[in-house]
């Protein structure tokens, strides 16, 4: 996706001017639409990775998890019978000193200003999710905000709960990994060259095993340099060539088509654009402005991409679960209880259900990815190191043998 300046009018008649993320003008427009504004320009901005990191500066420290807790309090103050900047007052005395509160200031400002809630959301950059703030604003019109904020709250819940079951569950296999590299460096750099004065000395040829092992040793302990250099520069290059929307665009529809892990991302991207979509339909959100929010939370550009001419055959009065089948990138399972949902009029609730069936169905996948990795990774291990030290012993009977003759 890339950013764009924009220029709109609100229902109060004010001019407002911002930046928003997506994956083309059309997004933003449709954006801009949703939330009641009256587009006048929308462009592409240069320069947008500055814009990016001022953004994430002024959303420092704040977590997503943070802001989950915050809108369930939120939510559970205003159920309480509280008025809007009544309880955003007592969450600013609650909240430690820090970013949050500072946030929780800036909000409560905004709302004695005059500004409705959905506005001072939109005020934050990207501290608060993209669809958050239209969820707010159906919420407002509709007289149900405490409503809104709890399925909020536990969308936010249930995203943050998945993230770190997907940290935990990595951590080994990354221990693994980093301790298998970690043998590979010693047995190069310190112990197969405590080999070399010993074939020196004896004068004889060695096995092309033994040669090659030995010759890799030296490689990596006198041009270690030489790979680091190649690895900055290959990562340097990756993401300069994600940095333009093309680039990002082939790198993630290379990603989703690996094996095993392209599935998984698959997955993991059809759990949140239910979850959102479902909650953003249950709140009376119409299903093409859903869909406009929904792109803003998608990770992969591929999936956005699909997402996103699905939105323009929805504009044209086409359902949702025809064209999804057409895109070739969402799991039939999803197409057909979208479709279902459809034909029942619960789509909201089917999308909701899609997202539950997923966010399992990713859980298994990662703990069967796991059960399949860290045994690979010790197999490869043994069988490289076994290889080191297979040749070292064949270099040194050869060398017995030939002495004795």
């Amino acid at each position: 996706m890339a950013w764009y300046s924009y220029k709109a009018v609100t229902t109060e008649g004010e001019v407002i001017e911002g930046e928003l993320e997506a994956n083309d003008r059309r997004a933003v427009i449709e954006r801009l639409r949703s939330q009641g504004h009256v587009p006048i320009r929308a462009e592409e901005r240069r320069g947008a990775g500055l814009l990016r990191r001022g953004k994430a500066r002024r959303g420092a420290g704040i977590s997503q998890g943070a802001v989950a807790l915050l809108t369930r309090e939120l939510s559970m103050l205003l159920q309480s019978g509280l008025p809007l900047d009544r309880a955003l007052s007592i969450l600013s005395t609650l909240s430690p000193q820090g970013p949050l509160r500072r946030l929780v200031d800036r909000l409560l400002e905004r709302v004695r200003g005059g500004a409705s809630l959905a506005e001072a959301l939109e005020a934050q950059g990207e501290v608060f999710p993209g669809f958050y703030s239209g969820m707010v604003r159906a919420g407002e019109a509709g007289g149900g905000l405490e409503v809104v904020l709890t399925r909020l709250a536990e969308t936010l819940e249930r995203a943050q709960a998945l993230r770190e079951s997907v940290k935990s569950a990595l951590i080994y296999p990354i221990l693994v990994v980093i301790l298998a590299v970690g043998s590979l460096i010693v047995m190069m750099t310190l112990v197969i060259p405590q080999f070399r004065p010993l074939f020196e000395e004896s004068g004889k040829a060695l096995p092309l095993l033994t040669q090659v092992v030995i010759g890799v040793s030296d490689f990596v302990r006198d041009f270690w340099w030489a790979l680091a250099v190649a690895l900055v520069v290959l990562v340097v290059a990756v993401r300069r060539h994600n940095a333009s929307p093309e680039g990002r665009l082939r790198w993630d529809r290379w990603v989703i088509g690996l094996p095993l892990v392209g599935d998984l991302l698959v997955k993991i991207e059809v759990a949140r654009l239910a979850r959102t979509l479902g909650t953003l339909l249950a709140n009376q959100v119409n299903v093409l402005n859903a869909v406009s929010m929904t792109l803003g939370t998608l990770g992969n550009r591929a999936v956005g991409g699909a997402l996103s001419e699905i939105r323009g055959r929805l504009a044209k009065g086409e359902g949702l679960a025809l064209p999804m089948a057409e895109a070739g990138v969402f799991p039939v399972l999803a197409v057909q209880l979208i479709q279902v949902g459809e034909e029942s009029g619960q789509l909201d609730s089917m999308l909701l259900r899609v997202a539950e069936i997923y966010d399992d169905e990713v859980k298994r996948t990662i703990d069967r990815l796991l059960a399949l990795l860290v045994p690979v990774i010790i197999i490869v291990l043994g069988l490289v190191i076994a290889l080191m030290i297979g040749s070292i012993l064949m270099a040194i009977m050869s060398s017995y043998d030939l002495s004795g003759l």
